[in-house]
Protein backbone atom coordinates (compact mmCIF):
# COMPACT_ATOMS: atom_id res chain seq x y z
CA UNK A 1 0.00 0.00 0.00
CA UNK A 2 1.41 3.43 -0.89
CA UNK A 3 2.17 6.00 1.79
CA UNK A 4 -0.56 8.27 0.39
CA UNK A 5 -3.11 5.46 0.44
CA UNK A 6 -2.06 4.42 3.95
CA UNK A 7 -2.45 7.97 5.24
CA UNK A 8 -5.87 8.32 3.62
CA UNK A 9 -6.97 4.94 5.06
CA UNK A 10 -5.84 5.90 8.56
CA UNK A 11 -7.70 9.20 8.37
CA UNK A 12 -10.85 7.37 7.22
CA UNK A 13 -10.53 5.01 10.18
CA UNK A 14 -10.29 7.95 12.58
CA UNK A 15 -13.33 9.59 11.02
CA UNK A 16 -15.31 6.35 11.29
CA UNK A 17 -14.43 6.08 14.96
CA UNK A 18 -15.86 9.50 15.68
CA UNK A 19 -19.18 8.22 14.34
CA UNK A 20 -19.26 4.88 16.19
CA UNK A 21 -18.92 5.71 19.86
CA UNK A 22 -20.62 3.08 22.01
CA UNK A 23 -22.23 2.80 25.48
CA UNK A 24 -20.70 5.96 27.08
CA UNK A 25 -23.11 8.33 25.36
CA UNK A 26 -23.35 11.97 26.23
CA UNK A 27 -27.08 11.89 26.92
CA UNK A 28 -26.52 11.63 30.63
CA UNK A 29 -24.59 14.45 32.20
CA UNK A 30 -22.02 13.66 34.92
CA UNK A 31 -22.51 9.91 34.54
CA UNK A 32 -19.54 8.25 32.90
CA UNK A 33 -19.06 11.26 30.70
CA UNK A 34 -16.05 10.15 28.72
CA UNK A 35 -16.76 8.84 25.24
CA UNK A 36 -16.02 5.18 24.75
CA UNK A 37 -13.81 3.88 22.00
CA UNK A 38 -15.55 1.68 19.46
CA UNK A 39 -14.73 -1.95 20.15
CA UNK A 40 -15.66 -3.91 17.05
CA UNK A 41 -13.92 -2.27 14.12
CA UNK A 42 -14.38 -3.27 10.46
CA UNK A 43 -11.48 -2.44 8.18
CA UNK A 44 -12.34 -4.76 5.29
CA UNK A 45 -14.34 -2.24 3.30
CA UNK A 46 -13.37 -2.67 -0.36
CA UNK A 47 -10.32 -0.61 -1.32
CA UNK A 48 -12.23 1.07 -4.15
CA UNK A 49 -14.62 2.49 -1.55
CA UNK A 50 -11.78 3.83 0.57
CA UNK A 51 -9.87 5.42 -2.22
CA UNK A 52 -12.65 6.72 -4.45
CA UNK A 53 -12.96 10.43 -5.03
CA UNK A 54 -15.88 12.30 -3.52
CA UNK A 55 -19.01 11.80 -5.62
CA UNK A 56 -22.71 12.33 -5.20
CA UNK A 57 -23.89 8.83 -4.32
CA UNK A 58 -27.59 8.10 -4.43
CA UNK A 59 -29.18 6.14 -1.59
CA UNK A 60 -32.02 5.02 -3.85
CA UNK A 61 -32.46 1.29 -3.41
CA UNK A 62 -30.81 1.35 0.03
CA UNK A 63 -33.16 3.67 1.88
CA UNK A 64 -35.13 0.80 3.40
CA UNK A 65 -31.87 -0.86 4.49
CA UNK A 66 -30.60 2.38 6.02
CA UNK A 67 -33.89 2.79 7.90
CA UNK A 68 -33.66 -0.80 9.16
CA UNK A 69 -30.07 -0.34 10.36
CA UNK A 70 -31.05 2.88 12.09
CA UNK A 71 -33.90 1.11 13.88
CA UNK A 72 -31.69 -1.82 14.93
CA UNK A 73 -29.20 0.61 16.48
CA UNK A 74 -32.08 2.43 18.23
CA UNK A 75 -33.14 -0.89 19.77
CA UNK A 76 -29.55 -1.42 20.87
CA UNK A 77 -29.47 1.92 22.66
CA UNK A 78 -32.66 1.28 24.70
CA UNK A 79 -31.19 -1.17 27.27
CA UNK A 80 -28.06 0.97 27.48
CA UNK A 81 -30.13 4.06 28.26
CA UNK A 82 -32.19 2.20 30.85
CA UNK A 83 -29.01 0.93 32.50
CA UNK A 84 -27.70 4.50 32.54
CA UNK A 85 -30.82 5.72 34.34
CA UNK A 86 -30.66 3.10 37.11
CA UNK A 87 -27.80 4.74 39.11
CA UNK A 88 -29.87 7.93 39.30
CA UNK A 89 -32.93 6.00 40.46
CA UNK A 90 -30.81 4.12 43.00
CA UNK A 91 -29.33 7.39 44.26
CA UNK A 92 -32.82 8.78 44.89
CA UNK A 93 -33.49 5.63 46.95
CA UNK A 94 -30.43 6.33 49.13
CA UNK A 95 -28.52 3.17 48.30
CA UNK A 96 -24.87 2.97 49.36
CA UNK A 97 -22.04 3.74 46.98
CA UNK A 98 -20.79 0.17 47.33
CA UNK A 99 -24.10 -0.89 45.84
CA UNK A 100 -23.60 1.67 43.06
CA UNK A 101 -20.15 0.18 42.47
CA UNK A 102 -21.66 -3.29 42.17
CA UNK A 103 -24.19 -2.07 39.61
CA UNK A 104 -21.42 -0.38 37.59
CA UNK A 105 -20.34 -3.85 36.47
CA UNK A 106 -23.50 -3.89 34.34
CA UNK A 107 -21.74 -1.45 31.97
CA UNK A 108 -18.69 -3.66 31.35
CA UNK A 109 -19.92 -5.93 28.49
CA UNK A 110 -19.52 -3.26 25.79
CA UNK A 111 -15.92 -2.75 26.91
CA UNK A 112 -14.88 -6.40 26.77
CA UNK A 113 -16.85 -7.77 23.82
CA UNK A 114 -13.53 -8.35 22.08
CA UNK A 115 -13.49 -11.62 24.07
CA UNK A 116 -16.42 -13.10 22.13
CA UNK A 117 -16.58 -10.98 18.97
CA UNK A 118 -14.58 -13.55 16.92
CA UNK A 119 -17.15 -16.21 17.84
CA UNK A 120 -20.02 -14.02 16.60
CA UNK A 121 -18.16 -13.38 13.36
CA UNK A 122 -17.33 -17.04 12.75
CA UNK A 123 -20.11 -19.31 14.09
CA UNK A 124 -23.53 -19.19 12.45
CA UNK A 125 -26.33 -21.20 10.83
CA UNK A 126 -26.21 -20.63 7.09
CA UNK A 127 -29.94 -21.34 6.61
CA UNK A 128 -30.83 -18.36 8.80
CA UNK A 129 -27.96 -16.10 7.82
CA UNK A 130 -24.59 -15.20 9.23
CA UNK A 131 -25.73 -12.13 11.17
CA UNK A 132 -29.37 -13.10 11.78
CA UNK A 133 -28.12 -16.27 13.53
CA UNK A 134 -27.04 -13.99 16.36
CA UNK A 135 -29.28 -10.95 15.97
CA UNK A 136 -32.61 -12.78 16.18
CA UNK A 137 -31.97 -14.80 19.39
CA UNK A 138 -30.25 -11.90 21.17
CA UNK A 139 -33.12 -9.49 20.47
CA UNK A 140 -35.70 -12.08 21.51
CA UNK A 141 -33.78 -12.61 24.76
CA UNK A 142 -33.59 -8.86 25.41
CA UNK A 143 -37.36 -8.76 24.96
CA UNK A 144 -37.77 -11.64 27.43
CA UNK A 145 -35.54 -9.92 29.98
CA UNK A 146 -37.48 -6.66 29.68
CA UNK A 147 -40.91 -8.29 30.04
CA UNK A 148 -39.82 -10.38 33.03
CA UNK A 149 -38.05 -7.36 34.53
CA UNK A 150 -41.23 -5.28 34.28
CA UNK A 151 -43.00 -7.68 36.64
CA UNK A 152 -40.14 -7.68 39.16
CA UNK A 153 -39.35 -3.96 39.30
CA UNK A 154 -41.13 -3.27 42.64
CA UNK A 155 -39.19 -5.96 44.50
CA UNK A 156 -35.87 -5.16 42.81
CA UNK A 157 -36.04 -1.41 43.52
CA UNK A 158 -37.27 -1.75 47.10
CA UNK A 159 -40.85 -0.61 46.45
CA UNK A 160 -42.22 -3.43 48.61
CA UNK A 161 -42.84 -3.50 52.37
CA UNK A 162 -39.23 -4.21 53.42
CA UNK A 163 -37.90 -1.36 51.26
CA UNK A 164 -34.60 -3.11 50.41
CA UNK A 165 -33.06 -2.84 46.94
CA UNK A 166 -31.99 -6.18 45.41
CA UNK A 167 -28.82 -4.79 43.87
CA UNK A 168 -27.30 -8.19 43.03
CA UNK A 169 -30.22 -9.35 40.91
CA UNK A 170 -30.58 -5.89 39.34
CA UNK A 171 -26.90 -5.92 38.35
CA UNK A 172 -27.12 -9.44 36.89
CA UNK A 173 -30.21 -8.57 34.84
CA UNK A 174 -28.74 -5.41 33.32
CA UNK A 175 -25.35 -7.07 32.82
CA UNK A 176 -27.12 -9.80 30.84
CA UNK A 177 -29.12 -7.27 28.80
CA UNK A 178 -26.00 -5.25 27.99
CA UNK A 179 -24.16 -8.46 27.11
CA UNK A 180 -26.95 -9.28 24.66
CA UNK A 181 -26.97 -5.70 23.32
CA UNK A 182 -23.20 -5.87 22.79
CA UNK A 183 -23.59 -9.16 20.93
CA UNK A 184 -26.38 -7.66 18.82
CA UNK A 185 -24.05 -4.74 18.05
CA UNK A 186 -21.36 -7.08 16.72
CA UNK A 187 -23.93 -8.74 14.45
CA UNK A 188 -25.43 -5.46 13.20
CA UNK A 189 -21.99 -3.94 12.53
CA UNK A 190 -21.13 -6.91 10.37
CA UNK A 191 -24.51 -7.03 8.64
CA UNK A 192 -24.25 -3.35 7.69
CA UNK A 193 -21.33 -4.13 5.38
CA UNK A 194 -23.38 -6.61 3.34
CA UNK A 195 -26.85 -5.09 3.72
CA UNK A 196 -25.82 -1.82 2.06
CA UNK A 197 -24.48 -1.43 -1.45
CA UNK A 198 -20.74 -0.83 -1.65
CA UNK A 199 -21.13 2.87 -2.47
CA UNK A 200 -23.42 3.36 0.57
CA UNK A 201 -21.37 1.51 3.21
CA UNK A 202 -20.38 4.88 4.69
CA UNK A 203 -23.96 5.25 5.91
CA UNK A 204 -23.34 2.45 8.43
CA UNK A 205 -21.42 4.76 10.78
CA UNK A 206 -24.16 7.38 10.52
CA UNK A 207 -26.81 4.80 11.39
CA UNK A 208 -24.69 3.65 14.32
CA UNK A 209 -24.24 7.16 15.70
CA UNK A 210 -27.78 8.42 15.23
CA UNK A 211 -29.46 5.14 16.14
CA UNK A 212 -27.54 4.34 19.31
CA UNK A 213 -27.71 7.91 20.54
CA UNK A 214 -31.46 8.08 19.87
CA UNK A 215 -32.04 4.78 21.66
CA UNK A 216 -29.99 5.85 24.63
CA UNK A 217 -31.79 9.19 24.72
CA UNK A 218 -35.18 7.44 24.73
CA UNK A 219 -34.15 4.94 27.39
CA UNK A 220 -32.51 7.54 29.61
CA UNK A 221 -33.51 11.19 29.28
CA UNK A 222 -37.03 10.63 27.92
CA UNK A 223 -37.74 7.87 30.43
CA UNK A 224 -36.49 9.90 33.41
CA UNK A 225 -38.59 12.88 32.33
CA UNK A 226 -41.79 10.86 31.82
CA UNK A 227 -41.20 8.95 35.06
CA UNK A 228 -40.83 12.17 37.06
CA UNK A 229 -44.00 13.30 38.83
CA UNK A 230 -42.78 16.91 39.07
CA UNK A 231 -41.79 17.14 35.41
CA UNK A 232 -45.08 15.66 34.17
CA UNK A 233 -47.23 17.81 36.46
CA UNK A 234 -45.36 20.97 35.50
CA UNK A 235 -45.01 20.52 31.74
CA UNK A 236 -47.34 17.76 30.52
CA UNK A 237 -50.50 17.88 32.65
CA UNK A 238 -53.19 20.38 33.44
CA UNK A 239 -54.29 18.44 36.53
CA UNK A 240 -51.46 17.30 38.87
CA UNK A 241 -51.25 13.62 39.81
CA UNK A 242 -49.19 11.59 42.25
CA UNK A 243 -47.10 9.70 39.66
CA UNK A 244 -45.39 10.31 36.34
CA UNK A 245 -46.81 9.31 32.98
CA UNK A 246 -44.86 6.03 32.99
CA UNK A 247 -43.09 3.79 35.45
CA UNK A 248 -39.96 1.73 34.88
CA UNK A 249 -42.17 -1.37 34.74
CA UNK A 250 -44.39 0.22 32.05
CA UNK A 251 -41.38 1.34 30.03
CA UNK A 252 -39.57 -2.00 30.07
CA UNK A 253 -42.76 -3.93 29.24
CA UNK A 254 -43.50 -1.65 26.27
CA UNK A 255 -40.02 -2.02 24.81
CA UNK A 256 -40.03 -5.76 25.49
CA UNK A 257 -43.08 -6.05 23.23
CA UNK A 258 -41.40 -3.83 20.61
CA UNK A 259 -38.35 -6.12 20.64
CA UNK A 260 -40.53 -9.18 20.07
CA UNK A 261 -42.55 -7.65 17.22
CA UNK A 262 -39.62 -6.06 15.39
CA UNK A 263 -37.40 -9.13 15.71
CA UNK A 264 -40.14 -11.35 14.30
CA UNK A 265 -40.61 -9.02 11.33
CA UNK A 266 -36.86 -8.96 10.61
CA UNK A 267 -36.62 -12.75 10.95
CA UNK A 268 -39.52 -13.39 8.58
CA UNK A 269 -39.24 -10.65 5.96
CA UNK A 270 -35.59 -9.51 5.80
CA UNK A 271 -33.32 -11.76 3.79
CA UNK A 272 -29.59 -11.73 4.37
CA UNK A 273 -27.14 -11.81 1.51
CA UNK A 274 -23.45 -12.62 1.70
CA UNK A 275 -20.73 -10.53 0.14
CA UNK A 276 -17.35 -12.30 0.11
CA UNK A 277 -15.26 -9.14 -0.29
CA UNK A 278 -16.84 -7.48 2.77
CA UNK A 279 -17.67 -10.48 4.94
CA UNK A 280 -14.44 -12.42 4.95
CA UNK A 281 -14.13 -14.90 7.81
CA UNK A 282 -10.58 -15.37 9.01
CA UNK A 283 -11.50 -17.89 11.73
CA UNK A 284 -11.70 -17.79 15.50
CA UNK A 285 -8.33 -19.36 16.23
CA UNK A 286 -6.41 -17.12 13.84
CA UNK A 287 -8.00 -14.02 15.40
CA UNK A 288 -6.97 -15.03 18.91
CA UNK A 289 -3.47 -15.86 17.63
CA UNK A 290 -3.25 -12.37 16.17
CA UNK A 291 -4.18 -10.89 19.54
CA UNK A 292 -1.48 -12.95 21.22
CA UNK A 293 1.16 -11.81 18.73
CA UNK A 294 0.18 -8.17 19.25
CA UNK A 295 0.37 -8.52 23.03
CA UNK A 296 3.95 -9.81 22.82
CA UNK A 297 5.19 -6.52 21.34
CA UNK A 298 7.07 -4.45 23.99
CA UNK A 299 5.72 -1.18 22.61
CA UNK A 300 2.14 -2.46 22.81
CA UNK A 301 2.61 -3.66 26.40
CA UNK A 302 3.94 -0.23 27.39
CA UNK A 303 1.06 1.52 25.65
CA UNK A 304 -1.50 -0.77 27.31
CA UNK A 305 -0.05 0.20 30.70
CA UNK A 306 -0.62 3.84 29.71
CA UNK A 307 -4.20 3.16 28.60
CA UNK A 308 -5.10 1.28 31.79
CA UNK A 309 -3.82 4.03 34.11
CA UNK A 310 -4.31 7.34 32.30
CA UNK A 311 -7.91 7.89 33.50
CA UNK A 312 -7.45 7.24 37.22
CA UNK A 313 -7.20 10.97 37.89
CA UNK A 314 -10.67 11.58 36.45
CA UNK A 315 -12.52 8.70 38.15
CA UNK A 316 -14.13 10.60 41.04
CA UNK A 317 -15.33 13.44 38.82
CA UNK A 318 -16.74 11.13 36.14
CA UNK A 319 -18.35 8.44 38.30
CA UNK A 320 -19.52 10.16 41.50
CA UNK A 321 -20.29 13.83 40.79
CA UNK A 322 -23.75 13.32 39.29
CA UNK A 323 -24.80 10.99 42.10
CA UNK A 324 -23.63 13.52 44.69
CA UNK A 325 -25.67 16.28 43.05
CA UNK A 326 -28.77 14.06 43.23
CA UNK A 327 -27.92 13.29 46.86
CA UNK A 328 -27.78 17.05 47.46
CA UNK A 329 -31.36 17.38 46.21
CA UNK A 330 -31.08 18.02 42.47
CA UNK A 331 -33.87 16.20 40.57
CA UNK A 332 -32.44 13.40 38.45
CA UNK A 333 -34.60 14.27 35.43
CA UNK A 334 -33.36 17.89 35.41
CA UNK A 335 -29.77 16.72 35.61
CA UNK A 336 -30.39 14.39 32.67
CA UNK A 337 -32.13 17.10 30.62
CA UNK A 338 -29.07 19.34 30.94
CA UNK A 339 -27.38 17.03 28.42
CA UNK A 340 -29.67 18.18 25.61
CA UNK A 341 -27.90 21.53 24.95
CA UNK A 342 -24.61 19.60 24.82
CA UNK A 343 -25.61 17.49 21.80
CA UNK A 344 -24.44 19.95 19.07
CA UNK A 345 -21.25 20.60 21.03
CA UNK A 346 -20.54 16.87 21.29
CA UNK A 347 -20.99 16.55 17.53
CA UNK A 348 -18.80 19.54 16.66
CA UNK A 349 -15.93 18.94 19.08
CA UNK A 350 -14.41 15.86 17.39
CA UNK A 351 -14.52 17.56 14.00
CA UNK A 352 -12.74 20.64 15.36
CA UNK A 353 -10.17 18.82 17.46
CA UNK A 354 -9.27 16.38 14.68
CA UNK A 355 -7.60 19.27 12.84
CA UNK A 356 -5.02 19.43 15.64
CA UNK A 357 -4.44 15.67 15.91
CA UNK A 358 -3.95 14.95 12.20
CA UNK A 359 -0.18 15.49 12.37
CA UNK A 360 2.61 13.12 13.38
CA UNK A 361 2.27 13.81 17.15
CA UNK A 362 -1.42 13.48 18.13
CA UNK A 363 -0.62 12.51 21.73
CA UNK A 364 0.72 16.01 22.39
CA UNK A 365 -2.90 17.16 22.39
CA UNK A 366 -3.79 14.48 24.97
CA UNK A 367 -0.95 15.48 27.28
CA UNK A 368 -1.94 19.16 27.09
CA UNK A 369 -5.59 18.38 27.86
CA UNK A 370 -4.92 16.33 31.01
CA UNK A 371 -4.14 19.26 33.39
CA UNK A 372 -7.28 21.13 32.32
CA UNK A 373 -9.46 18.06 32.81
CA UNK A 374 -7.95 17.46 36.27
CA UNK A 375 -8.62 21.04 37.34
CA UNK A 376 -12.21 20.91 36.07
CA UNK A 377 -12.66 17.62 37.93
CA UNK A 378 -11.65 19.33 41.16
CA UNK A 379 -14.03 22.18 40.31
CA UNK A 380 -16.82 19.59 40.12
CA UNK A 381 -16.20 18.89 43.81
CA UNK A 382 -16.66 22.62 44.49
CA UNK A 383 -20.00 22.53 42.64
CA UNK A 384 -21.14 19.61 44.80
CA UNK A 385 -20.07 21.51 47.92
CA UNK A 386 -22.07 24.56 46.77
CA UNK A 387 -25.22 22.56 45.96
CA UNK A 388 -26.78 22.35 49.48
CA UNK A 389 -26.41 26.10 50.07
CA UNK A 390 -27.68 26.94 46.56
CA UNK A 391 -30.84 24.85 46.98
CA UNK A 392 -33.86 27.08 47.45
CA UNK A 393 -36.45 24.44 48.31
CA UNK A 394 -36.89 20.70 47.95
CA UNK A 395 -35.73 19.93 44.41
CA UNK A 396 -35.44 23.63 43.49
CA UNK A 397 -32.19 25.28 42.41
CA UNK A 398 -31.66 28.77 40.95
CA UNK A 399 -31.12 29.09 37.22
CA UNK A 400 -27.58 30.42 37.69
CA UNK A 401 -26.58 27.13 39.33
CA UNK A 402 -27.85 25.11 36.36
CA UNK A 403 -26.00 27.48 34.01
CA UNK A 404 -22.86 27.03 36.11
CA UNK A 405 -23.16 23.24 35.82
CA UNK A 406 -23.77 23.44 32.07
CA UNK A 407 -20.79 25.73 31.43
CA UNK A 408 -18.55 23.56 33.60
CA UNK A 409 -19.64 20.45 31.77
CA UNK A 410 -19.08 22.12 28.38
CA UNK A 411 -15.49 23.04 29.32
CA UNK A 412 -14.98 19.54 30.65
CA UNK A 413 -16.12 18.06 27.33
CA UNK A 414 -13.47 20.04 25.46
CA UNK A 415 -10.78 18.31 27.53
CA UNK A 416 -12.53 14.93 27.29
CA UNK A 417 -12.80 15.00 23.51
CA UNK A 418 -9.28 16.38 23.11
CA UNK A 419 -7.99 13.27 24.85
CA UNK A 420 -10.37 10.94 23.03
CA UNK A 421 -9.68 12.23 19.53
CA UNK A 422 -5.92 12.32 20.13
CA UNK A 423 -5.92 8.75 21.38
CA UNK A 424 -8.01 7.50 18.46
CA UNK A 425 -5.71 9.26 15.99
CA UNK A 426 -2.66 7.67 17.62
CA UNK A 427 -4.31 4.24 17.57
CA UNK A 428 -5.01 4.61 13.87
CA UNK A 429 -1.42 5.71 13.27
CA UNK A 430 0.26 2.77 15.02
CA UNK A 431 -2.14 -0.04 14.07
CA UNK A 432 -0.56 -2.55 11.74
CA UNK A 433 -2.62 -2.30 8.50
CA UNK A 434 -2.12 -6.01 7.84
CA UNK A 435 -4.32 -6.79 10.87
CA UNK A 436 -5.88 -3.37 11.42
CA UNK A 437 -9.26 -4.49 12.76
CA UNK A 438 -7.88 -6.83 15.42
CA UNK A 439 -5.14 -4.38 16.40
CA UNK A 440 -7.50 -1.44 16.81
CA UNK A 441 -10.04 -3.56 18.65
CA UNK A 442 -7.45 -4.58 21.24
CA UNK A 443 -6.29 -0.99 21.85
CA UNK A 444 -9.86 0.29 22.17
CA UNK A 445 -10.74 -2.51 24.58
CA UNK A 446 -7.82 -1.57 26.83
CA UNK A 447 -8.81 2.10 26.65
CA UNK A 448 -12.37 1.35 27.74
CA UNK A 449 -11.20 -0.90 30.57
CA UNK A 450 -8.93 1.94 31.66
CA UNK A 451 -12.04 4.02 32.22
CA UNK A 452 -14.24 1.31 33.75
CA UNK A 453 -12.09 -0.08 36.54
CA UNK A 454 -11.26 3.30 38.18
CA UNK A 455 -14.95 4.29 38.12
CA UNK A 456 -15.97 1.05 39.82
CA UNK A 457 -13.15 1.44 42.34
CA UNK A 458 -13.99 4.99 43.43
CA UNK A 459 -17.68 4.12 43.79
CA UNK A 460 -16.71 1.16 45.96
CA UNK A 461 -14.48 3.30 48.24
CA UNK A 462 -16.75 6.31 48.79
CA UNK A 463 -18.65 4.79 51.72
CA UNK A 464 -15.50 3.55 53.43
CA UNK A 465 -13.97 7.03 53.30
CA UNK A 466 -17.17 8.72 54.53
CA UNK A 467 -17.86 9.34 58.21
CA UNK A 468 -21.52 9.58 59.32
CA UNK A 469 -23.53 9.22 62.51
CA UNK A 470 -27.17 9.33 63.54
CA UNK A 471 -28.11 12.61 65.21
CA UNK A 472 -31.23 12.53 67.39
CA UNK A 473 -31.52 8.75 67.27
CA UNK A 474 -29.16 6.00 68.38
CA UNK A 475 -25.72 7.49 68.91
CA UNK A 476 -23.95 4.26 67.94
CA UNK A 477 -25.69 4.18 64.54
CA UNK A 478 -23.06 4.94 61.89
CA UNK A 479 -25.56 5.25 58.98
CA UNK A 480 -23.25 2.98 57.01
CA UNK A 481 -25.94 1.18 55.02
CA UNK A 482 -29.54 1.54 53.87
CA UNK A 483 -30.95 -0.37 56.85
CA UNK A 484 -29.16 1.77 59.44
CA UNK A 485 -30.23 4.98 57.69
CA UNK A 486 -33.84 3.80 57.75
CA UNK A 487 -33.53 2.84 61.43
CA UNK A 488 -32.16 6.29 62.26
CA UNK A 489 -35.12 8.01 60.55
CA UNK A 490 -37.65 5.70 62.21
CA UNK A 491 -36.33 6.76 65.62
CA UNK A 492 -36.72 10.44 64.76
CA UNK A 493 -33.09 11.15 63.92
CA UNK A 494 -31.17 12.03 60.79
CA UNK A 495 -27.80 11.01 59.40
CA UNK A 496 -25.16 13.73 59.56
CA UNK A 497 -22.03 13.55 57.39
CA UNK A 498 -18.81 14.65 59.04
CA UNK A 499 -16.36 13.54 56.36
CA UNK A 500 -17.46 12.96 52.79
CA UNK A 501 -15.35 10.39 50.95
CA UNK A 502 -16.14 12.06 47.62
CA UNK A 503 -14.02 15.09 48.51
CA UNK A 504 -11.18 12.87 49.68
CA UNK A 505 -11.33 10.96 46.42
CA UNK A 506 -11.50 14.16 44.37
CA UNK A 507 -8.30 15.51 45.94
CA UNK A 508 -6.61 12.10 45.74
CA UNK A 509 -7.50 11.67 42.05
CA UNK A 510 -6.32 15.22 41.35
CA UNK A 511 -2.92 14.46 42.91
CA UNK A 512 -2.63 11.03 41.28
CA UNK A 513 -3.49 12.57 37.91
CA UNK A 514 -0.66 15.09 38.09
CA UNK A 515 1.75 12.46 39.39
CA UNK A 516 0.80 10.24 36.45
CA UNK A 517 1.43 13.15 34.07
CA UNK A 518 4.82 13.87 35.69
CA UNK A 519 6.07 10.28 35.54
CA UNK A 520 4.41 9.08 32.32
CA UNK A 521 4.65 12.12 30.05
CA UNK A 522 8.13 11.19 28.82
CA UNK A 523 7.03 7.60 28.33
CA UNK A 524 4.11 8.71 26.14
CA UNK A 525 6.40 10.96 24.11
CA UNK A 526 8.91 8.13 23.59
CA UNK A 527 6.14 5.80 22.42
CA UNK A 528 4.93 8.48 20.04
CA UNK A 529 8.42 8.83 18.58
CA UNK A 530 8.78 5.09 17.93
CA UNK A 531 9.09 4.00 14.33
CA UNK A 532 6.01 2.34 12.88
CA UNK A 533 7.99 -0.88 12.44
CA UNK A 534 8.15 -1.15 16.26
CA UNK A 535 4.37 -1.59 16.29
CA UNK A 536 4.21 -4.25 13.56
CA UNK A 537 3.60 -7.91 14.34
CA UNK A 538 6.53 -10.19 13.36
CA UNK A 539 4.42 -12.05 10.78
CA UNK A 540 3.57 -8.80 8.94
CA UNK A 541 7.10 -7.44 8.76
CA UNK A 542 8.52 -7.62 5.27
Amino acid sequence: MSQKTRKRTQQQNVNDMFHTEEHKFESEIFNDVAPTAPIHMHFNVPQSQQDKEETNVSTAGDRANIALLMFLYVLQGIPLGLAGSIPMILSSRKVTYKQQAMFSFAFWPFSVKLLWAPLVDSIYWSKIGRRKSWLVPTQYLIGVFMIVLSSQIPSLLGETADGSVNITTLTCVFFAMNFLAATQDIAVDGWALTMLRRENVGWASTCNTVGQTTGYFLGNVVFLALESTDFCNKYLRSVPQLTGLVTLADFTYFWGIIFFISTTLVFVFKKERDHPSCDNNQGVISTYKQLYRILKLPTVLSYIAILLTSKVGFAAADAVTGLKLIEAGMPKEKLALLAIPMVPIDIALPLIISKYTAGPRPMDVLLKAIPYRLVIGLWYAVLVYMAPSAKQAEGQFPYYFYVLILVSFGLHQVAVYSMFVAQMAFNAKISDPAIGGTYMTLLNTMSNLGGNWPSTMVLWLVDGLTSKSCVGGIASNSCSNTASVRECKELGGHCATYTDGYYIESVFCFIVGFLWLYFCKKKVERLQDKDLTDWKCPTSLS
